[in-house]
């Protein structure tokens, strides 16, 4: 199959192409400059694979949690992109994704974004036989002291959330995890892993029902709010 997908919830602007048995990716650090990046990268997979956009069979997006700006371009894109192809979408967990950029071992895995704000977005996963992953509870945004865990006996962390919160994360945890990478990001590589999945299960949508996923509707503090916050973390 072909499947395009889109991943840019986060700092991390990435697309990704299914071609048959091969993936290819385009991924760069790019705040602020999704927009004008994620569809030259796009092209550039298409050309690279030799196809043109109606060879695809399916656009597949991040649909969040993460950056407002971010979650609402990936998911408007792979829309109109659909729309415009006649094709359907299939929606990604962005902390699923994230979650694959853990080691390949038997640890639960604690995929943690900074959602800003003094809060984190975060869920908790295992690795499944197949190259996918599992959910162990519900993605959900809170701040990092109370942050609520399931049993697991290791723990590998990733994402920009043990970054900033590293201390209160071990608190949560109970002790240091197996292994741990503040520095990761949601890849389109790894959407369309879970993407090609999902497709084949069946759960790819018409473009209209292809929503995204913010966890809160507030995006921003008032000028009261973030005097306090600085005042907290003092």
């Amino acid at each position: 199959m072909n499947l395009l997908a889109i991943e840019t919830a986060t700092e991390s602007c990435s697309v990704a192409l299914v071609h048959g048995e091969t993936v290819i990716a385009r991924s760069e650090l790019a705040p602020r400059r999704h927009a004008e990046r994620v569809l030259p990268m796009a092209d550039d997979l298409l050309a690279e694979a030799g196809i043109g956009k109606h060879a695809l069979d399916a656009i597949a997006v991040g649909r969040g949690p993460g950056a407002f700006t971010g979650v609402r371009l990936a998911v408007s894109l792979a829309q109109g992109m659909a729309m415009a192809l006649d094709r359907p979408v299939v929606t990604v967990s962005s902390l699923a994704a994230l979650a694959l950029e853990a080691p390949e071992d038997d640890a639960a895995i604690l995929a943690v974004i900074d959602a800003r704000m003094g809060e984190i977005y975060a869920a908790c996963y295992r690795r499944d036989d197949d190259g996918g992953v599992i959910a162990l509870d519900e993605e959900r945004v809170c701040i990092a002291e109370s942050l609520v865990l399931p049993q697991a006996d290791a723990w590998n962390v990733v994402g920009s959330g043990w970054a900033t919160y590293r201390e209160a994360l071990v608190g949560r945890l109970g002790s240091e995890p197996r292994s741990a990478d503040g520095t990761s990001y949601p890849q389109a590589r790894h959407v369309a892993t879970l993407a090609v999945r999902a497709f084949k299960a069946g759960r790819a949508v018409a473009p209209e029902h292809a929503l995204p996923v913010y966890l809160r509707d507030k995006v921003a503090l008032t000028l009261t709010e973030q005097m306090g916050n600085g005042n907290r973390k003092s």
